[in-house]
Formats: C-alpha cells, sequence, structure tokens
C-alpha cells in the first residue's frame, strides 16, 4: 500500500520508491511503528509494537488499542498533528495491552501524512513511533524513590516523624500501600532485640500509607497507627522475622497463609493488592521492625529489583530509626533529669502565690525555683542552659544547687548572679579542660537566668538578669507595668562586667511572668503574654494555662519554662514590729513584749519560752556592738520569723565558748534553738533573723 505517490523520474527504481521504503522500514525499523488514518484507526504496524500487530488490532482506535490512561488528552494531541500544528516528538502515555498484564509505560511520536498535493491536500493519516519504555521508567522510579528516601528519611530525631518521612518517599510512586512497625520497646527507648525476632514480639504500627488508587483501606482502618500486633506464624512476615531475609510474595483470594492473618492480610487482597514485600528492618544483627509494601490493582507486580530497592531503602530506614531511638532515650532521660532536679510542687509563700508551667520539648536545660527567703520576701528565678539531652540537664542542677546556696546568704540579686557567673567560669573552664577525644570538649555552654526578690513589707520587686528576658509585669488593674532592668552578659559568655538590678513598687494583686527564651521568640511575644494576664479574675494557673494555648505550634517543641507570681501583702494580725531603745534594759523589755504577742497568738509554752530566749540573745547583741535605730519585729506563718535590726553594718560570727568563758555562747544558743538563721545587709545597717518550725504547721 502506498501513501505517497510520485512520479517516477530518471534513475527511480520500478514498482514505486514509496512502497520499497515503507517496506524496509517496517521490516527493519528498531522502534514499533504504527500507521493512523486520518480518524486515528489503525491501519498498519511492525511487530515491534509488541501485541498490536496482530490482526484483531486493525481498525481499532490508538487510544482503544493501547487502552490509555488519558484517552482524550492523547487524542487531542494527535488531532493537533492531524491539523498542522506540527509533529510530536518523545511523548509519554501510560496504558496496557491486551496480552501483556500490568501497566506499560510507551513513548510516543507522531508525524503527520500529508498526500500528493502536499499540505494543502487531503491528508493521508499518521505515522506514529512507539517504544515501550516500561523497564526504563521502572529504573527510574527506583532510582526516583531511593533518592527521595536517602533525602527525607534520617532528617529528623523523632522515631515517628522517621518512620512517616519514609512511608511518604515510598507511596505513591514506589508502591500502592506501605506499612512500617516497629519492635515495641525499641519506640519506647530499649535497645532492639537480636535476630530472629521471637514470635511472639509485639510490633506496633509507626507509620502507614496508601495511594489514591487503593479504594479500601481496612487494612489501615483495622491497624491504625499506634496499634500494636503479634506477628501470625506461618505468614511471610514471621518468616521475614525469623531469618532476616526480604519476601517477594504474590497475593491471591487463594493464597493460604492469607488465612493464618484474617484480620491483617484478608482485607489486602480485597483491596486489590496482588504483590507483597516484606524486609526485616536490621541494623548489625538487632532487629527493629518490619517494613511491608504492597502494589495493588493495574499496577505492575514487584519484581527482583524492586526486592533489591526495598532492602536498600529499609537498610537507611533502620539507621535512622535507630539515631531516633538513641537520642529518643538521651531525651528521656535528660527529661527525667530535669524533672527530678526542679520543684516537685509548689512551694507556700508568706506573701506571693506562684503557678509554673514546665513545657516538655528538645530544651531540656531550662528550671524555675521559688526560694523562701528571710523577712517574708520570695525569689522568684528562671533560667536554662542552650541545648539538649543529658549534659544540659546536669549543667542545669548544677546552677539551680548553687543559686539555691546563694539565695540562703540573702545577697542581693546582682551579687547572686556575679556570683553565679564564678561557678558558671569554673564548670566552662572544667569542660575546656576536659581531653581532644572527649565529645564534650568541643560543645559550647550558654545559659541565662533572671533572679528576682518580692518584699512584701515594702511592696517592691528587684530584678537582675544575666543574658535572659526581663520578666513581665501586669499590674491589678490590667495595664503593663513598665521594668527596664540592664541585661547583664550570659553566664558562661567571657564578659566580665557587673550586672545592675532594677526596683519596681508594685501594687498588691500584681502578677509577675518570668519566662525562658522560648516563650518571647517572636515579635508579638510580650504583648500576648501581657494580655492574657490581664484577667485578675483567673488563677495564675488557668492564665499560664492560657499562655501555653496562645503559643505559635513552632513554640511547643523547643521545651519551655513560665512561672508566674501574683503579690500580695503580709496581714496585720500576722505581724508584730516593736522600736527598741539602745538601752541595757531594752532586753527585758523584749522578751514581755514578745511573750504577751505569742500568747495571744495561741502559740504553745514551749515555742515561747525559746522565743523569748532567742530575742534576748538578738536583742543583747544588737544593744552591745550595734548602733541605733533598733527594732525588733515577729512574723507568723508557717514557721515564726523573729528579726533584729540595728544601724550597724558589721556581722556577728558563731563561736564555740570554752568552759570558763563568760560570754561567747549567744549565737551558739540561738543556732540551737532556732531552725534556721542569718543576717542580711542593707544600706541601712543590718538584720539578725531566725525561723523557728512550728507545731503543725503553725496557727490559722
Amino acid at each position: 500500500m502506498s501513501y505517497a505517490e510520485t512520479p517516477a523520474g530518471p534513475g527511480t527504481p520500478p514498482g514505486g520508491l514509496d512502497d520499497a521504503l515503507l517496506k524496509v522500514l517496517f521490516a527493519q525499523s528498531a522502534v514499533g511503528l504504527l500507521v493512523l488514518d486520518p480518524q486515528l484507526r489503525l491501519v498498519r504496524a511492525n511487530s515491534l509494537v509488541e501485541g498490536v500487530g496482530t490482526e484483531e488490532y486493525i481498525g481499532l482506535r490508538f487510544t482503544e488499542a493501547f487502552r490509555l490512561d488519558d484517552p482524550d488528552g492523547s487524542e487531542q494531541l494527535l488531532k493537533r498533528v492531524l491539523a498542522g500544528e506540527g509533529p510530536v516528538r518523545d511523548h509519554l502515555v501510560r496504558g496496557r495491552l491486551r496480552h501483556i498484564p500490568g501497566d506499560r509505560i510507551f513513548l510516543v511520536s507522531a508525524y503527520r501524512l500529508d498526500g500528493p498535493d502536499g499540505p494543502d491536500g487531503p491528508v493521508l493519516g499518521l505515522l506514529s513511533a512507539v517504544v515501550d519504555v516500561t523497564e526504563r521508567e521502572r529504573a527510574r522510579d527506583r532510582e526516583t524513590a531511593l533518592a527521595a528516601v536517602r533525602d527525607v528519611v534520617g532528617g529528623s530525631l523523632d522515631v515517628a516523624a522517621t518512620c512517616r518521612a519514609f512511608i511518604d518517599a515510598l507511596v505513591p510512586g514506589f508502591a500502592d500501600l506501605a506499612v512500617i512497625e516497629v519492635v515495641d520497646e525499641v519506640l519506647r527507648g530499649a535497645d532492639p532485640p537480636v535476630g530472629p525476632l521471637p514470635p511472639d514480639t509485639p510490633l506496633r504500627r509507626a507509620a502507614s500509607g496508601r495511594c489514591e488508587a487503593v479504594e479500601r483501606d481496612e487494612v489501615i482502618r483495622g491497624h491504625p497507627v499506634g496499634g500494636t500486633r503479634r506477628l501470625p506464624p506461618r505468614t511471610p512476615y514471621a518468616l521475614a522475622a525469623a531469618d532476616l531475609r526480604p519476601r517477594l510474595v504474590p497475593l491471591t483470594a487463594e493464597t493460604r497463609w492469607l488465612d493464618a492473618d484474617q484480620d491483617g492480610s484478608r482485607p489486602l487482597a480485597e483491596t486489590g493488592a496482588h504483590t507483597l514485600i516484606v524486609v526485616p528492618l536490621t541494623l548489625r544483627g538487632a532487629v527493629l521492625g518490619l517494613v511491608s509494601l504492597y502494589r495493588c490493582g493495574a499496577a505492575e507486580p514487584f519484581d527482583e529489583e524492586d526486592v533489591s530497592l526495598a532492602g536498600t531503602a529499609a537498610t537507611r530506614a533502620a539507621l535512622a530509626i535507630d539515631n531516633a531511638r538513641r537520642y529518643e532515650r538521651e531525651h528521656v532521660i535528660a527529661s527525667t533529669v530535669q524533672r527530678r532536679l526542679l520543684p516537685q510542687a509548689e512551694r507556700h509563700q508568706a506573701a506571693v502565690e506562684t503557678a509554673h508551667v514546665l513545657l516538655p520539648g528538645r530544651d531540656s536545660g531550662c528550671w524555675f525555683d521559688t526560694i523562701a527567703l528571710s523577712g517574708a520576701r520570695t525569689a522568684l528565678v528562671v533560667g536554662g542552659v542552650a541545648g539538649e539531652g543529658l549534659q544540659s540537664a546536669i549543667a542545669m542542677g548544677q546552677l539551680r544547687t548553687v543559686i539555691q546556696a546563694l539565695a540562703g546568704l540573702d545577697l542581693e540579686p546582682e551579687e547572686v548572679l556575679a556570683r553565679l557567673k564564678e561557678t558558671a567560669d569554673r564548670l566552662a573552664h572544667e569542660r575546656a579542660a576536659l581531653p581532644p577525644s572527649d565529645s564534650l570538649q568541643g560543645e559550647e555552654l550558654r545559659a541565662g537566668c533572671v533572679y528576682g526578690v518580692y518584699d512584701p513589707f515594702t511592696r517592691t520587686c528587684t530584678v537582675a538578669r544575666a543574658g535572659h528576658p526581663a520578666p513581665l509585669i501586669v499590674g491589678p488593674d490590667g495595664r503593663a507595668v513598665p521594668l527596664d532592668v540592664p541585661e547583664g552578659a550570659g553566664l558562661f559568655d567571657t564578659d566580665g562586667a557587673l550586672f545592675a538590678p532594677a526596683t519596681v513598687t508594685l501594687e498588691e494583686g500584681s502578677v509577675l511572668a518570668f519566662c525562658s527564651a522560648e516563650l518571647l521568640a517572636d515579635e508579638r511575644a510580650e504583648e500576648r503574654i501581657t494580655r492574657t494576664l490581664a484577667h485578675p479574675g483567673r488563677s495564675l494557673q488557668q492564665l499560664g494555662d492560657d499562655i501555653v494555648y496562645a503559643l505559635p505550634d513552632d513554640t511547643r517543641s523547643a521545651g519551655a519554662a513560665l512561672l508566674l507570681a501574683r503579690t500580695g501583702t503580709v496581714s496585720e494580725h500576722r505581724v508584730a514590729t516593736w522600736d527598741l531603745a539602745q538601752d541595757r534594759t531594752t532586753p527585758a523589755t523584749a522578751r514581755l513584749l514578745v511573750r504577751d504577742r505569742l500568747q495571744g497568738w495561741g502559740l504553745d509554752e514551749d515555742t515561747v519560752d525559746s522565743t523569748e530566749l532567742i530575742v534576748s540573745e538578738l536583742v543583747t547583741n544588737a544593744v552591745r556592738y550595734g548602733t541605733p535605730p533598733l527594732r525588733l519585729r515577729l512574723l507568723l506563718d508557717t514557721t515564726l520569723t523573729c528579726e533584729v535590726h540595728d544601724g550597724s553594718t558589721a556581722s556577728p560570727h558563731l563561736r564555740h565558748a570554752r568552759t570558763v568563758d563568760e560570754g561567747g555562747r549567744g549565737l551558739f544558743i540561738v543556732s540551737s534553738l532556732a531552725a534556721h538563721w542569718g543576717a542580711r545587709h542593707g544600706p541601712d545597717g543590718k538584720v539578725l533573723w531566725t525561723e523557728q518550725d512550728l507545731p503543725h504547721g503553725g496557727t490559722q
């Protein structure tokens, strides 16, 4: 059959050049050739178009012969070639052939066949070159899937996120349905068991996914993510876990082993799954879990090349899961250490109500504290050591222990931070002196802290900070209270500048928010927190929860600490203050005043006698060695506090008097009768104070 008759010129072979060329082309072409008429029906095909070059296909439309996934799009493309819009070259189409199972991928080129009159005459049809590139495209898909696994798996130190990334990399490009199951103990941070995996080992579904072509997902609903199962015996799953070798398994409704797993595998056959690859997740002989990959419907069945790819991808996933597991275990240990080092319950303070919120997350070095100081004062502390893991938690515990000890010395906030920084410098020097092989030697230490002291008698709060945000304050009327605290150097910074405090006078009922830096990361954080705190009718715990609810999503994973305090005053009925004369008779007068007040408070006689003796010794010491003014104050709370103030800055020292000495026993007696005692200094002198424990926690 000739499609283009041309007159025979000199030297033209008899029989027609076009017929000869067409015969040779169809007989010896390296690609499949099709001839289509103007209605896009098949007229002729050579033998390289497998399954289409038979008589039963002659007369079928191109889209019918190849059963394309997008017949309308392909037909419109061929019609544009017929209309003279130019040829089509190397166009990829997907379809199926009648005698070959599975999806096929073809590379199609199409050229218009003009009649003797050329482009202006009638069109005879199309010549189409068709190349089956299924294997080439499958190899490319395998490379793409493996590259996706390499790119996305291992970027997270969360086991669940790692498993989810692995599934997303393989579905739908490589598998129609995928499930990854991890040994339950491994998800809890335990070491993976050495293979073979015992048959009763519980596996937890860590991630699963399916493509849109899989219409039924009973297998996913029946075993949701987070659910556990034990491998049914005499199934490919159990065999792969036993000998640690992958399996390529065809699935049909008659597959016998499906009956052994009615709840898990039987629904798979009903989804149209026809092949399964089961790959154990192994690493250095240990078993972390299983990967199950399925192809469904018209998808090409898995082959041995796919098994090789699945094994390589599973090895990558096992390494990433093991790294995440190790991190998770260290994170759990660090979080446990952090919680054990932090206050285990809210502590009662004389004139401050407090509440805290500790957000778990990557940061295991943040801490908070409330410390009762003498004179009904309260120290409020929030700090953080940058970094993750056990070492950050340990450094946090060291700094918190030091700051508690320093707070007991009744130092001013700026002096507390200065001495805390000295401790931090020593810790940094110790780390720098570690051997070069130690992993900690090269890790940078960074930490910050804010320390405030609230005095209910003056209603003042004095704050100093070291590389940490200043607290936010909202008055009882809901308006923000400005507090400009100069920022000092971080605790591990080399800058040796002094810390400068700031003092603010507060109305009763004001709320202070001491926040770790993570809570103030964005520009609107301060406004958001102060707006939340402007609700005086809500409890502190509710306010703290409201602050957390309003946080951006990316903040909550970092870990943070929030300490809230609502200021108050000491009830007049629980405080007694007397100005005393600098006279030898003053100790006797003080004893009478104290006995009368303590009896009025209803304290027992033993406490009254002990307090009389304590006050007598403190006042005697102030009369002998101090300077005016002299003041005595009693404070009743869960403990009984006695304070004697004088104008001298000289500090007393505890001595152990010898048997023949006539003096030197005053502070020794005081320390024996009181649970705690000490001295604090101020701009107008010093205060000697004692605290006594009361029976039944004090009076009501």
